[in-house]
């Protein structure tokens, strides 16, 4: 019998904490490929780009990542408005980033048209409703 309790229980508590029923969270789908294909791929759904340019040493890009760029609401914006990647500026593709839009330190939020051309930046961390608002000075 005590078995048998210790079995429901289990089951019960697994059945309480999947993931499954959690409901569940959604942040910045990030576009997985080169910025050259994310401009494309802009130009073919007339969407502005959002750029993050971070580093993987870098300490404020790193919660950026784990906060601001999983919270609910900013995915829901960003998603909708913008075609977003992130490029590590340590990489050839991230020099290419850097020097094309002059970036001095990590992380630089970059929106830029489907052409390439910046039409505002950020540096730091920020907070989800501060993203929001930077996102919105080109997307209303």
């Amino acid at each position: 019998m005590k078995k048998i309790l210790i079995l429901f229980i289990t089951l019960l508590f697994f059945s309480f904490t999947s993931t499954e029923t959690r409901p569940y969270k959604k942040g910045i789908d990030f576009f997985k490929g080169n910025y050259m294909e994310a401009l494309d791929k802009a130009r073919k759904e007339n969407k502005p780009v959002f750029l993050d340019v971070y580093a993987s040493w870098c300490g404020p890009c790193k919660k950026l990542k784990k906060t601001t760029f999983k919270d609910e609401a900013v995915g829901e914006y960003f998603n909708k408005n913008f075609i977003c990647i992130a490029i590590d500026g340590d990489t050839e593709e991230g020099v290419a980033i850097i020097n094309k839009y002059n970036v001095r330190s990590y992380p630089t939020l970059i929106i830029a048209d489907y052409e390439g051309n910046m039409r505002t930046k950020t540096t730091g961390f920020v907070k989800p409703h501060i993203l929001i608002n930077f996102g919105k000075r080109i997307v209303p």
